[in-house]
């Protein structure tokens, strides 16, 4: 796929021959992983079994590397119709505890998003299916494949009687599509303890941005989540009998959503791009370095036009710039048909992409100030209110660190070329909850395809992304043992 790189030597050559000669078997087990149903999302009983029996299957499989697992019961969830559900354990493994050697900690989920066949999908979600090379299945790359290829490469170690390289640690969780309930607790309960000699923290649940090209991820953009709620009373009109002669809530919310962005997609907050990091002459050209086909991206995405023309611009816009999407409102009528009513009660809700160096708490005050100034020139005799329901900030590390500069050469070893330094537009919380907690540098070492397609019908990883990240990991492995601390 690229200009190959020179062929590996000793123990590394070994050790990818490995992983080649056992793939079947490696994707064997991802099959018997896949066929788990730990849906998270769904709060039903006989999924929480599901999880439960998926952190028991991932804990064997780490005991019989010889790590010492730790399942730390993290107590019940409390769901807003009283009910409460076991949370699955939380899995601290730990192998070697060597001081002359750095210690790295890898996070992975093992829950997963709903997924039935009748939804759309082409096969079975929870049986792994292999389809020109595309291993189908809910779970394959979010999160279960990646899991799975770093405990691949300690495998391929300890099946060679070779020393590992590097001290490895897990921390590995079942309700990260859920919010990740009790995560953060939990590190902030081990942070002078598990995480104590932790150096480094790796992440892998996240995509390149190519099909082919490998990727190193160094930054997310944050999230804070609105809803405006605009209230008459609670029961709706008839527009018959009280059209004309009301305020109406819908009215009111649709100017309100309508004041919030332009169609250019400008956030027209007053002062929101005030804290917005300057755009830099390096940063500038990373966005140029990456390899990104704009055509074949907007094909891929079924979109007629994007906001942007060039590469720079729209990268940009993804990655280091806010952004304001409006979700949906609740209280509408949305249903076929023509009910001439107008709804009492409405509530609007939109999110903001936060980037570096927005902090929540302003923005959620510059939210409300807006909202309320645009209100108060409506004259309305309704109320208003607005929440901020979540504010998770943006994350970046220092691509100077160590384990960056260890990951570009095990890319180069593995795939022959420089990887695209990206940075992910969504939010994933826990690199910043790591980051601000146990204060040392996260990286996200993503290995599936932009087409993987988590979260959706048909998810997959290719084999040759599982494998080869395999090898990427254990590549990985020898790259930081020779860099120093």
């Amino acid at each position: 796929m690229f200009s190959p790189s020179p062929p590996p030597s000793g123990l590394l050559e070994r050790v990818f021959q490995f992983i080649d000669l056992h793939q079947n078997e490696f994707v064997q087990i991802l099959k018997e992983w896949v066929a788990v149903e730990s849906d998270s999302v769904q709060p039903v009983p006989h999924l929480r079994q599901e999880l439960f029996r998926m952190m028991a299957l991932a804990a064997d499989k780490l005991r019989c590397l010889g790590a010492s697992v730790d399942p730390v019961d993290t107590g019940f969830q409390q769901l807003p119709d009283g009910q409460t559900l076991p949370i699955p354990p939380i899995i601290l493994a730990e192998l070697g505890n060597d001081p002359k050697k750095p210690t790295v900690c890898f996070y992975g989920h093992l829950d997963v998003q709903p997924a039935r066949q009748e939804d759309g999908w082409l096969t079975d979600p929870y049986t792994l299916t292999e389809v020109d090379g595309k291993l189908y299945g809910r779970g394959a790359t979010d999160n279960k494949g990646p899991v799975l290829a770093w405990i691949n490469a300690v495998s391929a170690f300890r099946a060679l009687e070779e020393d590992l390289p590097v001290n490895i640690k897990f921390i590995i969780e079942g309700m990260e599509e859920a919010g990740s309930v009790a995560l953060e607790e939990l590190v902030r309960k081990e942070k002078d303890r598990f995480f104590s000699s932790v150096d480094y923290i790796v992440i892998s649940d996240n995509l390149w941005i190519n099909q082919g090209k490998p990727a190193l991820t160094y930054g997310t953009r944050g999230n804070s989540y609105f809803r405006v709620e605009v209230k008459c009373r609670d029961q709706d009109f008839h527009s018959g009998t009280f059209g004309g002669i009301l305020h109406e809530p819908m009215a009111d919310l649709v100017a309100l959503l309508g004041s919030l962005v332009d169609s250019s997609g400008h956030i027209l907050i007053p002062g929101i791009y005030d804290q917005v990091a300057p755009l830099t002459e390096e940063e500038r050209k990373m966005y140029k370095a990456i390899d990104l086909d704009l055509e074949e991206y907007r094909h891929s995405s079924h979109v007629k036009k994007f906001l942007f023309d060039t590469k720079e611009e729209i990268l940009m816009h993804l990655w280091r710039y806010p952004s304001l999407s409006i979700h949906g409102i609740e209280g509408a009528f949305d249903e076929p048909g023509a009910k001439t009513v107008i709804p009492g009660r409405v509530i609007g809700k939109f999110s903001i992409r936060l980037v570096p160096h927005m902090n929540t708490s302003v923005v959620e005050k510059q939210v409300k100030q807006h909202l309320e100034h645009i209100f108060s020139k409506r004259n309305s005799s309704n109320q208003m209110t607005v929440s901020m329901t979540l504010g998770l900030q943006p994350w970046m590390a220092n691509i100077k660190d160590n384990q960056y500069l260890a990951a570009k050469r095990a890319i180069k070893t593995v795939f022959g070329t420089e990887p695209d330094m990206t940075r992910d537009g969504s939010t994933i919380p826990i690199a910043r909850i790591f980051q601000d907690i146990i204060q040392k540098s996260v990286m996200m070492l993503p290995l599936g395809a932009v087409d993987d397609g988590e979260h959706s019908q048909n998810e997959k990883i290719n084999r040759w992304n599982y494998i080869e990240g395999s090898k990427l990991f254990a590549a990985f492995f020898l790259e930081m043992a020779k860099l120093r601390l």
